[in-house]
């Protein structure tokens, strides 16, 4: 695995963190009603997006149980229509798939030490 992926890998595992943190403490209509912690959410979700472009094509059919072309769909829906985003969808996605994500994306980095 090149370095750049390495170094992608573990800025998806920082964002991932990051999201889990804004949310931590709200409910769905606590998030939902709080503008600055959906918007640091979404935000750091379309980021993931944006760091997937990092990963080589080899690499992401090396490992097919991450759904890296769902990562970069979602980045491209938040940034094309930003007005349009559900937020039941990012609320899931925070609560649902990213803790999973994150332990994938560590089993990546430990097999590449």
């Amino acid at each position: 695995m090149k370095s750049k992926e390495i170094i992608a890998i573990n800025k998806m595992i920082e964002y991932i963190d990051r999201a889990i943190i804004y949310t931590s403490d709200c409910s769905f209509e606590r998030f939902s009603e709080d503008i600055k912690t959906v918007d640091a959410t979404v935000f750091v979700i379309s980021q993931l997006g944006e760091v997937v472009a990092n990963i080589e094509k080899d690499t992401m059919e090396k490992y097919p149980n991450i759904p890296w072309r769902t990562i970069k769909g979602i980045r491209n829906r938040i940034v094309h229509d930003y007005e349009g985003i559900i937020l039941d969808m990012i609320w899931h996605v925070v609560n649902h798939d990213l803790t999973e994500l994150k332990k994938h994306l560590i089993n990546i980095l430990n097999e590449n030490n």
